[in-house]
């Protein structure tokens, strides 16, 4: 049986035996929209839970747009030409339009990924910054929050008379969900609030996981410092696996965040009958993919279908290795899983941390096996999980290990899928 895993900018075509019970973990696409831009324009002329943008707009000296950077697909070229136009109809001035990467801790942003993000009609025309988490002086302090957590929010954003966050909704694998007040925290925070957001204070909480909205207190607390920060309207769509816009949901960041959310959660999630002894996993290609840390995402988002003690495969073409400094010199730094956690638990949070300390989460259930073209092998040799050359390879060794009649699980499109069992064990 061949399938085709989400890798990089194409795809990888895999090999899986014939003898073992597979089951591959897809949903139904919910159908493109036929003309976006459209939607779009209707969204922002008739949002939910809140006046238009352009009632909104009105009497507003200047505005802030946080957008994802270059590892979220947002169509930022579909999504920001009629909510600029909007806003200069209404007398935002353009030259009093900030537009915010809320890159969080990610490095700068290239020139070639901002004429990607957005287009040199957008580029050349409007005042475009990276937020950069480690300048203190950019942000502005709002007070602590109620879990003592200092709030600093980037000044452009904090200083604007009106705010708004463009995002893409998606399962996230510590708010549950990715888009609407993310933009803010950590996307315009700075290191000391993103540190406290991602401590493990909150990473340790099972609730802190991909889907979980109601009783996470990480989705709970971002809630509280958008409040504090101001957030006065978001535009978030939902994508197919194809990156076509598949709805629009604008209007009041709680309302029409959790609308969209709702059809989000309703159109990506798989179901399997039983945890499978092997899950082989994605990042769901480019750009998620790029490093080692994004990928983690595909590990985390497989966790609820792999049975205690199982394996996870993980290809993920990592094709800027491992990522930044700080992570690079975690992850290949300690032995072991046990080693990690030792230091963690003795030491403050540190930059990075987090995201291999997801990595942790999901070995203490199941084995990890990497499967990656982008990363040394020296690098490789130093993580605390495994490698292979090939998912075939890793298939091997897992069947190996685990006993001819292995089950196996697929999740082609990695964090994109909402995975669970239907009925616990």
């Amino acid at each position: 049986m061949k399938v085709d895993l989400a890798y990089g900018k194409t795809s990888l075509s895999v090999s899986l035996p014939d003898q073992n019970r597979v089951t591959v973990l897809t949903h139904a696409e919910p159908r493109a929209l036929d003309t976006p831009e459209l939607a779009v324009l209707d969204a922002l002329e008739r949002p939910i839970g809140s006046k238009s943008l352009r009632e909104m707009a009105k009497g507003m000296r200047n505005a802030c747009i946080a957008i994802c950077d270059i590892t979220r697909p947002v169509p930022n070229k579909i999504l920001l030409p009629p909510l600029l136009t909007i806003l200069e109809s209404s007398g935002v001035a353009r030259e009093n339009i900030t537009i915010l990467i809320a890159t969080g801790l990610h490095r700068p942003s290239t020139q070639d990924e901002l004429l990607e993000l957005l287009g040199h009609a957008i580029l050349d025309n409007y005042r475009v910054y990276d937020h950069n988490a480690r300048s203190k002086e950019e942000h502005r302090y709002l007070g602590r929050s109620s879990r003592d957590i200092p709030i600093e929010i980037d000044r452009r954003y904090c200083d604007a008379d009106f705010k708004i966050t463009v995002g893409f909704i998606e399962p996230h694998l510590m708010a549950g969900f990715s888009g609407g007040r993310k933009l803010i925290a950590p996307g315009c925070a700075s290191i000391d609030t993103i540190k406290g957001l991602h401590s493990p204070m909150f990473i340790e909480d099972a609730h802190v996981c991909e889907g979980s909205i109601e009783d996470n207190p990480l989705h709970h607390h971002l809630l509280e410092i958008a409040d504090i920060a101001g957030h006065d309207f978001t535009l978030n769509v939902a994508l197919n696996p194809a990156r076509k816009i598949t709805g629009v949901f604008a209007g009041d960041p709680r309302q029409a965040y959790k609308t969209g959310i709702d059809f989000v959660r309703h159109s990506v999630t798989s179901k399997i009958s039983n945890p499978a002894h092997i899950v082989v996993t994605t990042a769901g290609g480019y750009p998620l993919d790029q490093t080692y840390y994004q990928a983690i995402k595909g590990l985390t988002a497989a966790l609820p279908v792999v049975a205690e003690g199982g394996m996870i495969i993980l290809a993920a073409k990592c094709s800027e290795g491992l990522g930044s400094q700080e992570f690079s010199s975690l992850a290949t730094r300690f032995g072991s899983v046990g080693e990690f956690m030792e230091w963690i638990q003795s030491h403050p949070v540190t930059i990075d941390q987090w995201q291999l300390e997801e990595c942790a989460k999901v070995m203490r259930k199941a084995e990890v096996v990497l499967v990656s073209e982008g990363i040394p092998k020296k690098e490789k040799e130093k993580l605390f999980v495994k490698s292979a050359e090939s998912v075939e390879d890793a298939l091997a060794y897992g069947i190996e290990r685990l006993g001819a009649s292995t089950s196996i699980a697929v999740v082609p499109n990695g964090p994109y899928t909402l995975v669970d069992v239907l009925e616990k064990q």
